[in-house]
């Protein structure tokens, strides 16, 4: 079992950054990729960014691609997401997830969710 708990989310302008965190809490978090997601009023969660076990690698959506940079600290249970260049299209519940293994860009592969933190731009 991981619980996951994201904060850093909030009110930001266009252009503006954020830096989402997660902290998670259970056994064996380094045996977990990390991915985040988000989800807009009145559309599905999709995908943002993922990181693997060991922070080598990452994936990340192409419309975030070059602007949001995912980072994980497997000392601390951690795992991060640097937001940069924020658009108002950013805006959306960002949900932090865990799935056990290989690294994973599909929301049915994560076993395990955040409550979810609210990230607004504004234009």
């Amino acid at each position: 079992q991981v619980q996951l708990v994201e904060s850093g989310g909030g009110l930001v302008q266009a252009g503006g950054s954020l830096r989402l965190s997660c902290a998670a809490a259970g056994r064996a978090f380094s045996s977990y990729a990390m991915g985040w997601f988000r989800q807009a009023p009145g559309k599905e969660r999709e995908f943002v960014s993922a990181i693997s076990l060991s922070g080598s690698s990452s994936n990340y959506a192409d419309s975030v691609k070059g602007r949001f940079t995912i980072s994980r600290d497997n000392a601390k249970n951690m795992v991060y997401l640097q937001m940069n260049s924020l658009k108002p299209e950013d805006t959306a519940v960002y949900y932090c997830a865990a799935a056990w293994g290989l690294i994973q860009t599909a929301a049915p592969g994560y076993d395990y969710w955040g409550q979810g933190t609210q990230v607004t731009v504004s234009s």
